[in-house]
């Protein structure tokens, strides 16, 4: 009897992470594509949406069951490195419209996969940061 409420109370438990998850994900963003570096061939990539707040970019992958997103890129020490097209297997999850970017926020490297249009929003987003000077208080 102990086996079946435990079970049970499991059951919820899950039911609810993937109702919130499902909640967080309908309330919109960007597709996207990413990996996080390093990674062999075509592997690692996560189907996800992104969403840009003030200081940082957020990754929620569409298999997660994680409460929060499953990757932040920091977006004061953002580097975009890289574009190209996507190559080899890639091609089974990407098409020719998708351009990939290696971006790096000091505290890991990504592989962001984004259409055109999203493309020229993540770099406005990243074009439009304010400078280190800006944001450093007076008497620092």
């Amino acid at each position: 009897m102990a086996l079946v409420i435990i079970l049970v109370l499991l059951l919820v438990g899950v039911a609810l992470v993937s109702l919130y998850r499902l909640i967080m994900l309908r309330r919109g963003g960007t597709a996207a594509i990413l990996r996080v570096l390093p990674a062999e061939g075509g592997h690692g990539w996560r189907h996800g949406l992104i969403r840009y707040d003030e200081d940082r970019l957020v990754f929620y992958k569409l298999t997660s069951l994680k409460l929060g997103p499953d990757s932040c890129i920091r977006r004061l020490g953002i580097e975009v490195s890289d574009r190209r097209s996507p190559v080899g297997d890639e091609y089974d999850i990407m098409t020719d419209e998708i351009v990939v970017m290696a971006v790096s926020d000091g505290q890991g490297d990504f592989e962001l996969a984004l259409d055109r249009g999203a493309m020229a929003a993540f770099l406005s987003w990243v074009e439009s940061r304010p400078s280190e000077r800006v944001r450093r208080r007076p008497g620092q």
